[in-house]
């Protein structure tokens, strides 16, 4: 491992890790209604759902890099478009990675919070626009992939985690003020600005 690349992967991807989408509003949301300790199950399942994304995402770009290379220079900017896209969906506290106002009824089983948790990771399309785009570039193609993967991989699930005890921890402690619609209005405002910045990031990274 590279471990000038792991000192910038480690902040570069702390700062995407807590920005706002489809999971951090999950964990956020079962903060408030069910407390940090039983939201953990869902953490669980959504761990193994973005370890899963990562795989596929890194060993299929990873052969796209090798055979077209144009072809993924056109990902990097269709992703940056779309992060665009959904940041400014985010402002206006629309689409599915916009906070809710109002908690959903849930499964509240512990079979039930895994289930959610994968199925949230599985499908949530920030966590694939960002690994498509952004984890290859912190790949040394000389260097064995595995081992590397490995690594990234062990320190991206460890600020995945962090990053939804703070959303869980946040939404039990703000119940009373999230509940406040202007509150959360504000909070999806600064999440799309990051999000839309973000886009620029990774659509830039094309040229």
């Amino acid at each position: 491992m590279n471990w000038a690349v792991l000192a910038a992967f480690i902040p570069t991807f702390a700062l995407i890790s807590l920005t706002p989408g489809m999971c951090m509003a999950l964990s956020m949301s079962l903060g408030m209604t069910i407390g940090v300790r039983r939201t953990m199950w869902m953490m669980a399942g959504e761990l193994v759902g973005v370890a899963l994304v990562t795989i596929c995402a890194v060993l299929g770009v990873a052969a796209l890099m090798l055979k077209a290379p144009s072809v993924f220079i056109a990902f990097q900017l269709l992703g940056g478009a779309y992060l665009l896209w959904l940041g400014w969906q985010m402002w206006q506290s629309k689409g599915s990675l916009a906070i809710p106002e109002q908690p959903e009824d849930r499964d509240y089983s512990r079979w039930g919070l895994i289930s959610q948790g994968f199925l949230t990771a599985v499908a949530n399309p920030k966590g694939w626009a960002f690994l498509v785009v952004f984890m290859p570039s912190f790949l040394d193609s000389e260097r064995p992939l595995v081992p590397q993967l490995a690594v990234l991989m062990t320190f991206q699930l460890l600020l995945e985690w962090g990053s939804l005890m703070l959303y869980a921890g946040g939404g039990s402690g703000l119940r009373r003020w999230l509940s406040q619609r202007h509150s959360v209005q504000r909070l999806n405002r600064v999440a799309g600005t990051l999000m839309m910045g973000v886009g620029v990031w990774l659509a830039s990274g094309a040229f």
